[in-house]
């Protein structure tokens, strides 16, 4: 994606207009499509992907953040969402 490749190259670059990009339905079918296909591990909630594509709504969870240590003694944020929250589907 050319968004991960341009972030990659210029550490310091900021993306401000991102949204455009996000919402469209070709890429949150594609975003969705990936995450199934790779077969990964329910999120905090303990959630798969046969429970998640049950739900006829669609409410984001929260998000577990943790900090973690960088080499440089400086923390760095990580946040984990649900496995429904990070497929992209809107369902």
């Amino acid at each position: 994606m050319a968004l991960h490749a341009k972030a990659k190259a210029e550490a310091g670059y900021r993306f401000y207009a991102v949204y455009d990009k996000i919402y469209r339905e070709d890429v949150l079918a594609h975003a969705y499509a990936q995450c199934r296909s790779n077969t990964s591990a329910p999120g905090v909630d303990r959630q798969d992907f046969a429970e998640v594509e049950t739900w006829e709504t669609y409410r984001p969870d929260l998000i577990r953040r943790v900090l973690i240590l960088k080499s440089n003694g400086k923390l760095r944020p990580l946040g984990t969402s649900t496995l429904r929250d990070r497929s992209g589907k809107l369902l």
